[in-house]
């Protein structure tokens, strides 16, 4: 089941701390299912991403995320779900002294990869797939904004993830660039059956790019239609 549905909350509980900040949260995501998480800001967006890859503690209720069972997980096993998820964050969170390359080659590294040559062909893999394939050589801090984004999806790629968690990926982006970057999403989505849940609190983007949307407000999740977004 965990392969058709990557994530699967019932009745959980989510704590910022001792505070609940969202309550009785039922979430099923399927395979290649595109999902925005709409609200604003502090609703509890990020806490609840936070929750799916294991940086806050699901203490009540049910989760499963990737085969993963969230009120299982330990610091032995976070790193194991988070080999099979992506995740996208809007202030990028790249290491600034080392070159594209060797950004990605750290996490790789870090999940388990040693063989030099896969490591280099997983590289121009992910970069050719986000379009910058040539870009390898750069110093992170002298790309833009956009490029930065890129790496930042290229690195959530590394160890082909079933699910991809995007927290305000486009909020620093210029509007130009952030079409660039949910069409980068949305092709991700379709042609590698990815999941993607994205939080975001710019409803144009919702417009232009429409998708299965969540509302995250007054401390409750809630299914929504297009014509019901206000």
């Amino acid at each position: 089941m965990s392969e058709e549905v990557p994530v699967l909350l019932k009745g959980a509980q989510i704590y910022q701390g001792k505070s609940i900040v969202l309550s009785g949260v039922d979430l099923e995501v399927r395979k290649g299912e595109f999902v925005y998480l709409i609200g604003k800001t502090g609703t509890g967006k990020s806490s609840l991403l936070k929750t799916l890859y294991g940086d806050l503690q699901l203490k009540e209720g049910e989760g499963n995320v990737a085969g993963f069972n969230l009120k299982e997980l330990s610091w032995k096993t976070v790193p194991l779900l988070r080999r099979n998820l992506g995740i996208v964050f809007q202030d990028f969170q790249l290491l600034t002294d080392r070159n594209v390359h060797d950004n990605l080659e750290f996490v790789l590294k870090a999940t388990g990869w040693s063989d030099k040559a896969l490591i280099k062909e997983k590289i121009e893999n992910v970069l050719d797939k986000v379009g910058l394939r040539a870009k390898g050589y750069k110093m992170t801090y002298e790309m833009s904004g956009g490029e930065q984004q890129r790496v930042d999806i290229a690195r959530a790629l590394l160890n082909n993830p079933k699910l991809i968690l995007a927290d305000e990926p486009t909020g620093n982006l210029d509007p130009e660039t952030t079409d660039k970057i949910m069409q980068l999403l949305f092709t991700i989505c379709r042609d590698y059956h990815t999941a993607v849940v994205m939080a975001t609190h710019d409803y144009s983007i919702l417009q232009k790019y429409p998708a299965r949307v969540v509302r995250i407000e007054q401390g409750a999740v809630t299914e929504i239609t297009a014509a019901g977004m206000s």
